[in-house]
């Protein structure tokens, strides 16, 4: 009895590739066909993780409050008092 022959691994899948590559990476067709598949694969995986999941409200409310817009758009060091301006005091400017 012969041992069960292995299934031929499948296709690779160049449609999907080029795709990312030259479409979502817009990588040039000559910078493209350079790639190793494991460098495509590499890529693909630090595109896919560059987007920073959404802040939490008081996350956000925590940025404002450290980084506010205001003329001297230095941050503020934490627990300090906000700036006062003219307009702040409701005075014209």
């Amino acid at each position: 009895m012969s041992a069960p022959r292995a299934s031929p691994p499948p296709a690779f899948p160049w449609d999907a590739a080029m795709g990312l590559g030259l479409g979502v990476l817009r990588l040039s067709p000559a910078a493209f066909w350079r790639m190793t598949p494991r460098e495509l694969a590499a890529a693909a995986g630090f595109h896919a993780t560059r987007v920073a999941p959404p802040l939490a409200r008081a996350d956000l409310a925590a940025l404002m409050e450290r980084f506010p817009d205001r003329p001297d758009s230095r941050p503020r060091p934490r627990g300090e008092a906000p700036c006062e301006t003219p307009q702040s005091r409701g005075e014209p400017a």
